[in-house]
């Protein structure tokens, strides 16, 4: 009776044994789909896979999330669970915890970044600001760097989209292309300075160099052409195409001007009850 117990108690130690070899076993695969370099780096890791961490601290939080690559000194430093996060440079995507599938290149890219998802930041502080903001493509120094919760705008250019904060479906190209943006949404500004002062103004499609220049809160405009409506600040439903086109309308409502320089002397020009606009076109 006392040889079957012994057999018995043999029995459990080698399967308790066994047991904990098997994790263990497990969690050393895991690790090693890892790879760390730095001081710091990737330190608290427990069962994240797939993560490269090179740098002082880089991935130090890290503890369940995979699929992670961060390059330079604390980049990605208090992720925890986030996956799929790119990030490369000094402090980029320091703040994120939970975010995925975010790519920041640069100092400070994405840096104020948590649970934002689907995000890239190209240049120097890019995004800087956002938080929980998704779907966002910042590609130029300073580009969408007051961003905090604004979703699904693409900046492109040297603080392009710079003051943006919660706009949307915005998309901005060109050196300060929508620059004093805060909340305006669904704004297409491509040249230099076009739509440069507009704040909250809304539906308004800008192509060429100052095109919408001092448009703050007007809507729904359309200029196309070098300084296109340019000192228009709150008119509305204008249409201009051409060079200078409604040139010195301010807060005309409802004007198409068609031609270089067309409609150039308007200023507040509005809907007519007879014709229902005011139509130019220069031959």
């Amino acid at each position: 009776m006392f040889r079957n117990s012994t057999n018995a108690a043999s029995f459990y130690v080698m399967l308790v044994t066994t047991l904990i070899f098997s994790l263990s076993l497990a969690t050393i695969v895991a690790a090693q789909s890892n790879t760390s370099l730095g001081t710091g780096a990737l330190v608290s890791n427990t069962t994240g896979s797939n993560n490269t961490a090179v740098g002082f601290n880089a991935l130090f939080s890290n503890s369940t999330g995979s699929n992670n690559t961060a390059i330079g000194v604390d980049s990605l430093v208090f992720n925890s669970t986030g996956g799929n996060n790119t990030a490369t440079g000094l402090n980029a995507l320091f703040s994120n915890t939970t975010g995925g599938n975010n790519t920041a290149t640069g100092l400070n890219a994405l840096l104020s970044n948590t649970t934002g998802n689907n995000n890239t930041a190209t240049g120097l502080s890019a995004l800087y600001s956002n938080t929980t903001g998704f779907n966002n493509t910042a590609s130029g120094v300073q580009a969408l760097v007051f961003n905090t919760t604004g979703f699904n705008n693409t900046a492109n250019g040297l603080q392009a989209l710079l003051h943006n904060t919660t706009g949307n479906d915005n998309t901005a190209t060109g050196v300060q292309a929508l620059v004093f943006n805060t909340t305006g949404s669904s704004n297409t500004a491509s040249g230099f300075n076009a739509l440069f002062s507009n704040t909250t103004g809304s539906g308004n499609s800008a192509t060429g160099f100052q095109a919408l220049l001092n448009n703050t809160t007007g809507t729904r405009n359309n200029a196309h052409g070098y300084q296109a409506l340019l000192t228009n600040t709150t008119g509305f439903f204008n249409n201009a195409y051409g060079y200078q086109a409604l040139l010195f309308s301010s807060t005309g409502i409802g004007n198409n001007a068609h031609g270089d320089q067309a409609l150039v002397l308007n200023t507040t020009g509005k809907l007519r009850a007879s014709h229902l606009e005011n139509l130019a076109r220069k031959v």
